[in-house]
């Protein structure tokens, strides 16, 4: 069976027709506007899109006086901070090729995406991304010039990148002008490989026209507009972070980057009072957490449906019953409003993306006021397929497609995606279709799902991470790691059982609110020890007990064992958008996984 939907896309906003041109029409257009919020000295400082403007091209220009040619691919390893965009827009005006690296990566990943790339020039943040750079020089038959954002320390041998705009600020701007204008849609505008759940990361080589389309379709989902002051931790490396910031500086918004400190991402929400939020769902889990962990749980459900009962009376412009309000009020007083609050209290919407997230942690943040929303797509759709709205969203569904975007649903569930944002192959191959990904126009896109008959598309499951037991039973694992993950106790969880009898899990516990646990018992704070504790064993046991009740026998975690770490980035365990590397995980793992079934 097969489903489908499609409708046409609509205009942008700044006249760009190509990312090259991007920053210097919304320059023109927007000029005294505010396009970059950032911290400096601990205050937040503005920088309007004139301003912007001018930066960009002083580094275009100055790249051009380093050498760099049409078609060249600069590297950019750094965090997410304004001088990552000037350098991304800088490259893209110079007719250069964006080569994005995660700044979590290894020296050896390093290596690896700016060989495979053949990168000519390296653009590293600061001392410490230098230093993974300097450790594989030598196997970089292809890069000449190596440029630091922050010199300070050792930094012998890059060039700043204050010199580099220097340099810009010298030539004439003829030259940039000349191959901005001439840049094509059909030009690649960057490489960004995947985080590699699986073997070594891929490069998706996306077009000038792909991302400048859709750019173009979130518009016409109303998905950003120009009065929006955006938040934005998540890692430029990354395709959902790119596409944020190119939609941002799209519509004329203001784009507030987070001053680096993850444990100051809530603080700044309060400072800079965002009305959109981008994120990943591990930072919705963990605020649900935080507000929910000491609280009546039935307290919790009935708030949620009070909330969600008179939002959605009032989104269908019906008039509110007294009773109901009454309870609404209450819960406004007690708990919706400090809720708000925590993200800044303007919020007008968050979306989250790249895994999945409970559909009860949802329904609650809708209630509060917070319309948590979801959407869908992956790097070789430069980032988005589907999209929600808060006036256009069916909790539990990642959104209908964008205008000019296919969903069609394979005889075997798999969702397959048409549209002028699929990429143009993975680079150093012919085309992607060698790879069995692009059949005929449709990317395969590795997910199981259904769209219902208004066209919102359901994910349900990922065809290589289903679970099939040895009785034969098809299991998706990430609907009990969810359930489990709501726990306050519990950080992390890998299910396991592929050919097995029966499932058994991995559990990494949440560090700070174990310790809390371990406090009001007298147990050590040490978290390896803490994951031996007898104690610690049966409150999680506890856990595992009461979400087995909501699945069948066949589904039910048997056993499970408490890790003495969490996953993270650095033990290699995590992509940088925080997504299990299941493979990585159950190799690494895989005696404690045997051991499970040993009792058998």
């Amino acid at each position: 069976m097969e489903s489908s939907t499609a409708v046409p896309v609509s205009g942008e906003a700044s006249g760009s027709t190509t990312i090259a041109d991007l920053i210097g029409r919304a320059a023109q257009r927007f000029a005294d506007r505010v396009a970059v919020r950032h911290k400096a000295d601990g205050q937040w400082r503005d920088v309007s899109y004139a301003e912007l403007g001018e930066i960009v091209s002083e580094v275009g220009r100055g790249l051009i006086d380093l050498g760099v040619r049409p078609g060249d691919r600069v590297a950019l390893l750094c965090t997410t901070r304004p001088e990552w965009s000037h350098v991304d827009f800088g490259i893209a005006s110079a007719g250069g090729v964006v080569v994005p690296i995660y700044p979590t990566n290894s020296a050896e990943e390093c290596e690896w995406v700016a060989g495979d790339s053949g990168s000519r020039v390296i653009v590293c943040e600061d001392a410490r991304q230098l230093a993974k750079i300097r450790a594989v020089r030598e196997r970089l038959p292809d890069l000449e010039t190596i440029v630091v954002i922050d010199p300070a320390g050792d930094t012998e041998g890059a060039i700043p990148l204050e010199d580099v705009r220097a340099r810009g600020r010298a030539r004439d701007a003829a030259e940039l002008d000349a191959r901005t204008a001439a840049v094509t849609r059909a030009d690649t505008f960057t490489i960004i490989y995947t985080s590699g759940t699986t073997g070594p990361p891929k490069g998706c080589v996306l077009s000038h026209g792909n991302y400048r389309d859709v750019v173009t379709m979130c518009r016409g989902r109303d998905e950003l507009v120009s009065d929006e002051v955006i938040y934005l931790f998540l890692p430029l490396a990354h395709s959902f972070a790119l596409l944020i910031q190119l939609a941002a500086f799209d519509s004329g918004a203001a784009l507030a980057y987070f001053g680096g400190d993850p444990a100051r991402i809530v603080p700044e929400l309060s400072e800079v009072r965002p009305t959109y939020l981008p994120s990943v769902p591990r930072i919705f889990e963990k605020l649900y957490t935080l507000v929910t962990a000491q609280a009546d749980p039935a307290a919790i459900q009935g708030a949620t449906q009070v909330g969600l009962a008179v939002r959605r009376l009032q989104a269908r412009g019906e008039p509110v019953p007294a009773e109901l309000q009454a309870h609404f009020d209450r819960a406004e007083e007690q708990l919706f409003g400090k809720v708000r609050a925590a993200f800044g209290g303007n919020l007008r919407e968050a979306v989250t993306g790249a895994a999945p997230i409970a559909k009860e942690i949802l329904e609650f943040f809708f209630a509060c006021g917070v319309p948590v929303l979801e959407g869908y797509g992956l790097t070789e759709t430069a980032t988005v397929a589907t999209a929600s709205s808060v006036t256009d969203h069916r909790i539990g569904s990642v959104g209908r497609a964008l205008p000019g975007m296919e969903i069609r649903i394979a005889e075997d569930g798999e969702v397959l995606l048409r549209g002028p944002n699929v990429f143009q192959g993975y680079h150093g191959q012919a085309d992607a279709s060698s790879f069995g990904e692009v059949v005929e126009g449709w990317l395969h896109t590795g997910d199981l799902g259904s769209v219902d008959e208004d066209g919102y598309l359901f994910i349900t499951g990922r065809k290589k991470d289903i679970i099939i037991t040895a009785g034969g039973k098809n299991l998706t694992p990430a609907n009990v790691e969810n359930d489990l993950k709501r726990s306050r106790w519990i950080s992390q969880v890998l299910m396991h059982g592929d050919r097995r009898p029966y499932p058994v899990a991995l559990v990494t516990l949440d560090e700070e609110e174990i310790a809390g646990f371990a406090g009001e018992r007298g147990l050590p704070a040490d978290i390896a020890t803490l994951a031996r504790a007898p104690e610690v064993h049966a409150l999680v046991q506890g856990v595992v007990d009461a979400v087995n009740e909501r699945y069948s026998q066949a589904e039910r975690i048997k056993r499970f064992h408490i890790l003495d770490h969490d996953f993270s980035q650095e033990t290699g365990e995590l992509t940088p958008t925080l997504k299990l590397k299941r493979n990585v995980v159950r190799e690494k793992h895989a005696a404690v996984l045997d051991g499970l079934y040993a009792a058998d």
